[in-house]
C-alpha cells in the first residue's frame, strides 16, 4: 500500500513510522495537502483522499491569516475526499490569545460549510497510525450499510412482522393487521391497492406508496 507524503514531513518521523508499518511512502513536493491516499473502486475509478495535517499551534495561526480556508478550498477542488488532522496533546483553547468560540466557530465551519471531517491526534506516531488505518480502510471494497435498523427477531412471526414494518407508513400494529388479513408476506405483496385500502388505518395514500414500493423497478 502506498501513501504519498509531502517532503516537508521528512523531519516529523511520520515517514519512518509508515515505512516501519510496511507502507510504501512516496515523498513528493505536493502543491496542496500533506498526505494523499489513492484507491480504485470495483469499476476501476480512482478515488483520492487529500489530507491536511496541522499542529495545534499551526492550526490557530492558520485561522488568524485565513490560510486554512484557502487550503481547504484546494482540497475540495482537487480531491474526491478530504480530511483535516490536528496534531497535539495540549488544550487548544489555552495555546493562544484566542476566544474559544473563534476556534469552535472555525471547527464548525470546516465540518458544516466545507463538509470536511476533522480528526485530532496526540503525536506524530498517533498520526502515522491513523494514516495507516485510513489507507487500509480505503483499500477495502465499500461496505453497504443497511438502511433498516437492526432488530433481533427470535421467531418466524417476529421476522415476518419486521419485514412488513419496513413498508412505508407501516408500524407494528398495522404490520400485524396486514399479516392477519393476507396470512403471509407473499400474499401481501400480491395484493391489489383496493384490497390494502380496506385494512383499518391504511388510507389511500399509504396503500399507494406500498404498492409503488413493491412494484416499481429498482434504479
Amino acid at each position: 500500500m502506498k501513501i504519498i507524503v509531502d517532503y516537508r514531513e521528512r523531519k516529523s518521523g511520520i515517514i519512518r513510522d509508515l515505512a516501519s508499518k510496511g507502507f510504501e511512502v512516496d515523498v513528493k513536493a505536493l502543491p496542496m495537502a500533506d498526505f494523499i491516499v489513492e484507491t480504485k473502486d470495483k469499476e476501476g475509478k480512482v478515488h483520492t483522499l487529500g489530507i491536511e495535517k496541522k499542529t495545534q499551534v499551526d492550526f490557530l495561526n492558520s485561522i488568524m491569516d485565513k490560510r486554512i480556508l484557502r487550503q481547504l478550498l484546494e482540497l475540495k477542488k482537487h480531491f474526491t475526499k478530504q480530511l483535516l488532522i490536528i496534531e497535539g496533546d495540549q488544550n487548544i483553547y489555552t495555546l493562544r490569545n484566542f476566544h474559544p468560540n473563534a476556534i469552535r466557530g472555525m471547527l464548525a465551519s470546516i465540518a458544516i460549510d466545507f463538509q470536511i471531517p476533522t480528526i485530532h491526534t496526540k503525536t506524530t506516531k498517533d498520526t502515522a497510525s491513523l494514516l495507516a488505518v485510513i489507507s487500509k480502510r480505503m483499500q477495502k471494497p465499500g461496505k453497504h450499510i443497511s438502511l433498516i435498523p437492526y432488530k433481533k427477531a427470535a421467531t418466524l412471526k417476529q421476522r415476518q412482522e419486521h419485514i412488513v414494518e419496513t413498508l412505508p407508513g407501516v408500524g407494528p400494529k398495522l404490520a400485524k393487521s396486514l399479516l392477519i388479513k393476507f396470512k403471509n408476506i407473499k400474499q401481501l405483496f400480491m395484493a391489489r391497492e383496493e384490497e390494502l385500502r380496506k385494512i383499518d388505518k391504511m388510507g389511500e395514500k399509504k396503500a399507494e406508496k406500498i404498492i409503488d414500493t413493491i412494484n416499481q423497478e429498482y434504479e
